[in-house]
């Protein structure tokens, strides 16, 4: 008999049902969130099992939903935000980073709001369903960043931000959604925001990643495995806070760094790993830290333009053939 799985999306779902079962506090709002199930059916059955005070469908407005989440969490609700595309977010700006990412700082009250986002290219969505954000979002004090790579860590995250008394960005991977799958029935306890993971061990360079940079990392490492090239991939699974212990424990140990992200490669969060490698690990390393990104350009929506825009598994065998034996 085949054995039962969980995807990316599934396990997103899970997690989210499990805490609402358990928390009457917390609410989810967004546009299609209730009778459509969420734009990708994350949230599918939600409205019939928690009605319609706990599964607000919203209008087209992500400032206004925006803004009464954050009211709600000031008065001690648990909201859960979901942006159809983390592209909408941007109309959201001013209430994240004005009002709910500075409120603990003014006056030291919790403010307890989950905003979930899917990020990210590879669907041939075009320019305004396809952005990474990460890197708008890193800047701004008070607000906690977790990007989840595998099923079990999608549910862990999701628990440990909805839980977190701090706003939390989750960005989850549309590309990964229904490309992977994890051994049912996943753990529901809590994955810790701000520990990234080392997923494969290696001895001459390490891949600094996150999301879907994850399994192209995995992959590369594979490849360079059979010419006797040793990768060790670091999933960081949270960007705010980084974990800076794991990184500069594992660039201290093979002495080179790549960093791989979708992301358009001019000031993206790879800027700000590969300076706090520098720091942490200037005299361990054998030479310069190496960025593999995304283009500097809006993602396309041609299949070829948008590969050609994307970081591919040829361009980061090369960056970690190049860096390992130089």
């Amino acid at each position: 008999m085949p054995t039962e799985t969980v995807s990316y999306i599934e396990a997103i779902g899970e997690a989210l049902r499990s805490e609402m079962d358990a928390n009457p506090d917390i609410f989810l709002i967004g546009e299609d969130v209730g009778q459509f199930g969420g734009a990708f059916k994350a949230t599918k059955g939600f409205l019939d099992r928690f009605g319609p005070r706990r599964v607000v469908d919203a209008p087209i407005a992500e400032s206004g939903f925006t803004g009464l989440a954050c009211g709600a969490a000031l008065m001690g609700l648990r909201p859960v935000v979901e942006f159809q595309f983390a592209d909408f977010i941007s109309c959201a700006f001013d209430q994240i980073i004005n009002n709910c990412s500075r409120h603990h700082y003014r006056t030291g009250n919790p403010i307890p709001v989950t905003f979930r986002a899917p990020f990210g290219a590879r669907l041939r969505a075009g320019p305004t369903h396809s952005q990474s954000v990460e890197a708008y979002f890193g800047h701004v004090p008070g607000l906690k960043i977790v990007t989840p790579a595998t099923p079990q860590d999608a549910a862990g995250l999701l628990i440990s931000a909805i839980r977190d008394n701090n706003p939390v960005l989750y960005l989850e991977s549309k590309y990964l959604y229904r490309r992977l799958e994890a051994p049912a029935p996943l753990s529901l306890d809590p994955v810790p925001i701000g520990s990234a993971k080392v997923v494969r061990e290696g001895t001459q360079v390490s891949l600094l990643t996150y999301s879907v940079g994850v399994h192209q990392g995995l992959e590369a490492a594979e490849v360079l495995a059979g010419d006797g090239i040793s990768v060790e991939v670091v999933d960081l699974r949270t960007l705010v806070p980084l974990d800076i212990a794991t990184i500069a424990a594992s660039v201290n140990k093979t002495s080179r760094a790549v960093v791989l992200h979708e992301d358009a490669r001019r000031l993206g969060y790879g800027a700000e790993i590969a300076a706090t490698v520098q720091e942490e690990c200037f005299w361990r390393l054998d030479g310069p830290v190496v960025r593999v990104a995304g283009k500097n350009t809006p993602i396309p929506t041609s299949p070829a333009l948008e590969d050609a825009a994307v970081p591919q598994l040829p361009e980061i065998i090369a960056a970690l053939r190049q860096v390992a034996t130089a």
